[in-house]
């Protein structure tokens, strides 16, 4: 496998998800926020969107397809940062459509001499129309005990 700068501006093709009721009831449960706006479908009806929302990080859970010729490993990455940026809150019961690129890529020294990479990957959603939903940013960092058994 090879770490490159060569990845930057792939993306994946867009993925059509939909945001499933029981799965945002789920999800609210394991981060521990059962606010009505994600659960209480009376109080959804009643809210300013007409149905429920999902939680700010639910997007996390949705699929954005396979970005051709960048292969990170299965295990040993370090989640360094998330940021979401939303046009509007994600609906429940709504069709999204996701994708993938690769922002940036870049390696610094770690602190025993060793090399880290860094990815930055952004997630989009879109409606139906294509009109943009939502933005995800992630740094991912590639450790430099990871890096050895890569062999890069």
């Amino acid at each position: 496998m090879k770490l490159s700068k060569e990845w930057i501006g792939k993306q994946s093709n867009k993925v059509k998800n939909r945001v499933d009721r029981l799965l945002v009831k789920r999800f609210a449960e394991s981060i521990g926020d059962l606010h009505p706006f994600y659960v209480d479908e009376e109080f959804g009806e009643n809210a300013r969107y007409g149905r429920n929302i999902a939680p700010p990080t639910f997007p996390r859970t949705l699929d954005y397809g396979v970005i051709e010729g960048v292969e990170l490993p299965k295990k040993g990455l370090i989640h360094g940062e998330e940021t979401y940026i939303y046009n509007r809150p994600l609906l429940v019961d709504e069709v999204v459509y996701c994708y993938a690129k690769i922002e940036d890529y870049y390696e610094k020294v770690g602190k025993s001499g060793g090399k880290m990479g860094f990815v930055i990957i952004k997630r989009f959603g879109e409606d139906e129309k294509g009109d943009l939903i939502f933005t995800e940013i992630q740094n991912v960092i590639i450790t430099e005990a990871v890096r050895k058994e890569m062999k890069v």
